[in-house]
């Protein structure tokens, strides 16, 4: 109001205007948020409702086919919903009209899956129905794949990382409970969302990565996705087996929880590392104020450590609101050397994307260390695995035993080597030695001939034919009128030219 009538913006304005713009983007940031978590639970587990139906329908159970028919209807109605919400979220307009032409496809398709699970329910052993009802499976399978992908194009995959891994935590928190509860069909089926949920995450994020160039960006990503894969779910897997099997067993046999409860750790800690190193590329202006800090801590056990840390000042969570409180000065000094060390961490991922790590020792300490060097860096900002001052300690002390490992490994081979120009002039021996060799096996055999009970000798020494050259040397005119003639100099031959002169038995033919 006191800017009425003015031409000139006043500062109280512009501070309102940049609130509200910040106020808007967040509640923008929320809204596409609550969208990604319908994805996220929608798209989660999508062929079980179609499976189930195709089931009790090849058992002839027509009664179980109604009941399921009306699961899978609403399971395809909330695919359609979920997909026209996405839309009005997105400014993509190509993407835009790809989700819902292929939602309009699951649409209609819908009733004629329901329509050819019936027929197969009233003749379960007819051959026809059998085919009709496999090809519809293949149709709606297929159409669901590409509403998944289309959806996936017009979603950021930050929000859906964001979405997923809360949902993983919680996920985790209930298979911990239901194991301490001795529920086993509860473990069971929060379990199987955990693979459900960890599987999509790697699909998503292995599709995001086909859209770069490979760089040090995608490998580091990958290879979180590839950790995830291929070591931590197989993990857990077993230990939902495991826990599944002892609770089921009559009477119920004990359970490691500890042992259950890293296993599940590790799996929110790998979706966790995946969505890091997704957010590595991004500027600090581009990411959600709530990803700064990047899950702070899991537990209030480890929220409690954080608050111990700064006992002269109140009210501190996190690390990053203790830099919030610092003076300016300390500030400055900080990001001076986290500007040093990103410089620095560029320097090295320039000369360590020359090399190839497999095998070479040097290069996997380097990165060892730069790897714990980034977490203590994201420890003055509030966010990383390290948590308190006394992992910051751990870390610097892995930081020493990687450095004296990489002074062995780099000094070790030193003073076993023999200098380059000793090989060198070593090697220019060795081919002197073989000229005199050929030069003396020629002599003798011109000298000492073999004796004629042998057809073919084995080797014959015979000297190539000169090259032909007029008799007299015409001369120069200048070589003429000179008065004194230059004479002729000693020159060093080499082996090369030496060896030449001999006829190999190959020329010879």
């Amino acid at each position: 109001m006191t800017n009425m009538g003015s031409k000139d913006r006043s500062d109280n304005l512009n501070r309102a205007i940049d609130n509200m713009s910040r106020k808007t983007r967040d509640l923008r940031r929320q809204l596409r948020k609550a969208v990604v978590d319908h994805v996220s639970d929608s798209f989660l587990d999508t062929t079980v409702p179609l499976l189930v139906l195709i089931k009790a329908a090849q058992n002839g159970n027509e009664k179980e086919v109604e009941e399921y028919a009306v699961v899978f209807a609403e399971h395809s109605n909330k695919l359609v919903e979920v997909a026209n919400l996405v839309c009005s979220m997105s400014n993509n307009e190509d993407g835009v009209k790809m989700v819902r032409y292929a939602a309009a496809q699951i649409d209609s398709l819908c009733p004629e899956v329901i329509n050819a699970a019936r027929i197969l329910a009233a003749r379960p052993r007819s051959k026809v129905a059998q085919e009709n009802m496999e090809a519809f499976r293949q149709s709606w399978e297929n159409q669901v794949r590409i509403l998944t992908e289309a959806v996936d194009d017009i979603t950021t995959i930050d929000d859906f990382l964001a979405v997923s891994e809360n949902h993983i935590l919680e996920d985790v928190n209930k298979c911990v409970l239901a194991l301490q509860e001795g529920d086993a069909d509860i473990l069971d089926r929060t379990a199987s969302g955990i693979r459900g949920r960890s599987n999509r995450v790697c699909n998503v994020v292995t599709a995001e990565m086909d859209n770069y160039e490979p760089c040090i960006y995608t490998k580091r990503v990958l290879e979180a996705v590839k950790v995830l894969n291929d070591q931590v779910m197989p993990k857990f897997t077993q230990r939902v087996q495991v826990a599944v099997q002892a609770l089921g067993s009559n009477p119920p046999k004990e359970v490691d929880e500890n042992d259950f409860i890293d296993a599940s750790r590790l799996v929110y800690d790998g979706v966790r590392e995946i969505r890091r190193a997704v957010l590595m590329n991004r500027a600090d202006e581009d990411l959600d104020p709530e990803d700064v800090e990047l899950d702070e801590n899991y537990t209030l056990e480890t929220r409690s450590k954080c608050v111990d840390e700064y006992p002269d000042i109140s009210g501190i969570t996190t690390a990053r609101e203790a830099m919030g409180k610092m003076p300016e000065e300390d500030k400055q000094k900080i990001l001076q050397q986290v500007e040093f060390f990103r410089s620095e961490k560029l320097k090295f991922d320039r000369e360590v994307a020359k090399w190839d790590d497999t095998g070479n020792d040097i290069i996997v300490l380097a990165k060892h260390m730069c790897m714990i060097m980034m977490e203590m860096t994201d420890f003055t900002r509030g966010r990383g695995p390290l948590k308190t001052t006394m992992d910051v300690i751990n870390a610097a002390k892995k930081i020493s035993e990687a450095g004296k490992n990489f002074l062995l490994v780099f000094r070790s081979p030193e003073g076993r080597l023999d200098s380059a120009t000793s090989l060198i002039q070593a090697a220019k021996n060795l081919m002197n030695a073989v000229v005199l060799t050929v030069k003396a096996s020629y002599v003798a055999s011109t000298k000492y001939p073999r004796q004629g009970q042998v057809a073919s000798p084995i080797v014959v020494w015979k000297m190539k034919a000169p090259e032909k050259k007029p008799l007299v040397r015409p001369e120069k005119p200048e070589e003429v009128r000179a008065k004194v003639r230059k004479g002729s100099q000693k020159k060093v031959q080499n082996p090369i030219h030496a060896l030449s002169e001999f006829q190999s038995p190959t020329e010879a033919v």
